[in-house]
């Protein structure tokens, strides 16, 4: 049946509310299906993708460090800066939800580079130390901009370790910002 294998079906409850199809068993024999919403899970002590997402949202995930070169704050006016980022690997955290022991597992699935200058951008990538150059940015002016990446993530969970399920939505956690200055560079001549 279909919660054997982890796949979440959708499915709508009797009041007209969103719920996920769980299969019945009793004694260890398939009994049927019944649909069962976040109102009723409550009441049956079942844990839902609905109830988790909440969880997922009250807590604290790790915003991504963001590494900007060149290095120490500063960067020259129409030069490609290079951003990225080493917070790519998977989180875990464990709680308890109506008494079951619940492992809830984030990923970063998009990043969203604040240059500081009006432009976002948003990438699935996570950039990579200079020369391979893949998160670039350009600035127009002299100024100190205050740069920062956001990091959204998407999850799963499971109950009790039984099969891994997908969570609804997503999760976004600010960055920091730190503080970018460019600057011009004129050129010298220096005679030998």
């Amino acid at each position: 049946m279909g919660g054997a294998c982890g796949r979440v079906v959708a499915c709508t409850t009797r009041s007209g509310s969103r719920g996920v199809l769980h299969d019945v068993t009793v004694d260890g024999e398939a009994a049927g299906r019944q649909c069962i919403g976040d109102e009723e899970a409550s009441d049956a002590a079942v844990v839902t993708p609905g109830l988790v997402q909440r969880a997922m949202r009250r807590l604290a995930w790790p915003a991504s460090p963001l590494t900007v070169q060149p290095p120490d704050g500063l960067t020259l006016v129409n030069f490609d800066t290079n951003f990225y980022t080493t917070g790519t690997e998977p989180v875990t955290r464990a709680v308890t939800l109506l008494g079951q022991q619940i492992t809830i597992e984030a990923t970063p699935i998009e990043y969203a580079w604040h240059f500081g200058d009006g432009e976002v951008r948003r990438t699935a990538e996570a950039g990579a130390p200079y020369p391979d150059l893949r998160i670039t940015h350009s600035y127009l002016r002299k100024d100190t901009y205050d740069v920062r990446l956001d990091t959204t993530y998407g999850g799963r969970f499971r109950v009790d370790n039984g099969p891994w399920q997908d969570i609804p939505g997503t999760v976004t956690i600010t960055g920091t910002p730190q503080s970018l200055r460019a600057i011009e560079a004129r050129p010298t001549l220096v005679g030998y």
